[in-house]
């Protein structure tokens, strides 16, 4: 497997190492501003070069990722894994994860005041 040289898109590179199931998710989320690159918010085509740091919001957790190979095309999950380090935080216990509200049902949707709520305790 050839790998490239110089510099590497970050939405074919997060789709390759698989922290995304599709390259279209993974621009997306660039567009939407989920991923950033050295701070800096990414668009799809901004480049990564080893050594640099992608941080990926979203989804059950954030991931912090260091790039360490290149690569444009899917791999398996072994080399992926390989071709970055994972300095994501730890994910907090489940214990300690506050649960969503439970409603009554036919109460309806919460209205304004307790989605705020919501969201304060999801700690957001």
């Amino acid at each position: 497997m050839a790998e490239p040289t110089g510099r590497v898109r970050v939405d074919a590179w997060a789709w390759a190492v698989r922290l995304f199931p599709t390259r279209s998710a993974a621009a997306a989320a660039c567009r939407a501003g989920h991923v950033r690159v050295n701070g800096e918010r990414a668009k799809p085509a901004t480049q990564v070069v080893p050594g640099d740091e992608v941080q990926v919001r979203g989804g059950a957790r954030e991931r912090l990722v260091v790039v360490q190979r290149l690569l444009v095309k899917r791999v398996s999950a072994e080399v992926a894994q390989a071709s970055y380090l994972d300095r994501s935080p730890v994910p907090p216990p489940r214990t300690q994860v506050a649960l969503a509200g439970q409603r009554d049902r036919g109460a309806g949707r919460p209205t304004k005041r307790e989605r705020r709520e919501i969201e304060k305790l999801r700690g957001r």
